[in-house]
């Protein structure tokens, strides 16, 4: 009997202690969760080390530093046309079903 509890206690510990089987997994899954943090911080990190070299003094692309004059200063030329990237507006469901909409009468080509 007292090989069995001695036996019981270890294998219980061995399963949920402070170093056991789940403890493992557990920091395994933080490790394999930091290994992609640091991966895509990593990422940015290399790209922002490009942008800045090409800003450098001994090699600058003007139209690199053009393009961050006009947006820190949110100015812009009367010959350029400037496209907006806004994410999409999140979608409320409505609180009634879409009516079924009329068909929109032809007026033939619309000129811009």
């Amino acid at each position: 009997m007292l090989m069995v509890s001695v036996a019981a206690y270890f294998g219980y510990h061995a399963v949920e202690g402070d170093r056991g089987l789940i403890a493992w997994w557990q920091v395994t899954q933080r490790l394999k969760h930091a290994h992609a943090t640091y991966d895509r911080v990593h990422a940015e990190r290399e790209a922002l080390a490009h942008r800045v070299a090409l800003l450098g003094s001994e090699k600058l692309d003007l139209d690199l530093l053009d393009e961050r004059a006009h947006a820190m200063l949110d100015l812009a030329r009367p010959d350029e046309v400037v496209i907006l990237d806004l994410p999409p507006a999140p979608r409320l469901p409505s609180p009634h079903p879409p009516a079924a909409a009329a068909p929109a009468p032809d007026s033939g080509p619309v000129r811009r």
